[in-house]
């Protein structure tokens, strides 16, 4: 499952091309979106959140404001490079719109970690792995 996580965080930083959500329309929401628990956040991107990540050490999480830190992180492939990622889960309903990535990159130049920009394909494809998670998570417990 190692391996799993690892390879998915790889793709994760290759460069991706960015994908289109036909335009502002927002989704109607369903009950079976929408306040599924007491925490402040939707349940299904919470639990896909923490799954998607869950190869990362996490520094901070906060189910009632849905923010989830994580510490760095640098991939025993390329251990001069690292990441950090902060989630938000904005809203109570299982939207496109409900979950934002931020990344921070490190690089290590001469034993020193160095900044680095993030692609923004980068959070787009992470964004886009935890919105099929809390979808597939949401299947299965309409599906029971």
């Amino acid at each position: 499952m190692t391996r799993l996580r690892h390879a998915a965080f790889l793709a994760v930083l290759l460069p991706l091309a960015a994908c289109s959500h036909g335009g502002n329309r927002r989704p109607v929401a369903d009950i079976a979106a929408s306040k599924v628990t007491t925490i402040g956040v939707n349940a299904y991107l919470w639990r896909a959140t923490l799954d998607t990540l869950s190869f990362m050490p996490l520094l901070q999480t906060d189910s009632n404001g849905g923010v989830i830190v994580t510490d760095w992180y640098a991939n025993p492939q390329l251990p001069t490079e690292r990441m950090k990622v902060t989630v938000t889960i904005l809203d109570q309903d299982l939207r496109a719109d409900a979950v934002r990535v931020a990344a921070l990159r490190q690089v290590n130049q001469g034993g020193q970690w160095v900044a680095a920009p993030v692609q923004a394909a980068t959070v787009q494809k992470l964004e886009d792995i935890i919105l099929t998670r809390a979808r597939d998570l949401r299947r299965a417990a309409v599906a029971q």
